[in-house]
């Protein structure tokens, strides 16, 4: 893994992005791989990522929806949100952002970084589901 490559594209999703504050890459069982920002503490953010993962995917298979793979997960707050993506079946891409994110243009440039990041983390592109 090319750790200096990985935090290069972790600075350039906020300046795709306006509103993004913080970003991270973590294992799905919540180990912190890189992170950008200085809002909340990088441990912490990776441990709540694999916490939001694990509810998401139990959330999914109760309610019939948990065929696949994990994809995605937003939590929307009063000051902004939480998004959780999945780059392969290994790691995560966190974003946190402010209330005026375009969370569209969030999802829209999210696709091609967690192309990006998969090829950095496991040197080729993960499928993505």
């Amino acid at each position: 893994m090319n750790r200096d490559a990985l935090l290069v594209e972790l600075h350039a999703l906020p300046e795709r992005v306006a509103g993004i504050t913080d970003t991270a890459v973590a294992t799905v069982d919540g180990l912190l791989v890189a992170a950008t920002g200085e809002h909340v503490q990088p441990e912490t953010l990776a441990a709540l990522a694999a916490a939001m993962l694990g509810l998401a995917q139990r959330a999914a298979h109760e309610v019939g929806k948990g065929e696949g793979a994990f994809r995605e997960t937003v939590t929307r707050c009063d000051s902004g949100y939480i998004a959780v993506y999945s780059v392969g079946d290994e790691a995560l891409l966190v974003v946190l952002a402010d209330r005026d994110l375009n969370l569209a243009r969030l999802h829209l440039e999210a696709r091609g970084a967690i192309d990006r990041i998969s090829h950095i983390l496991f040197g080729e592109p993960q499928p993505t589901r």
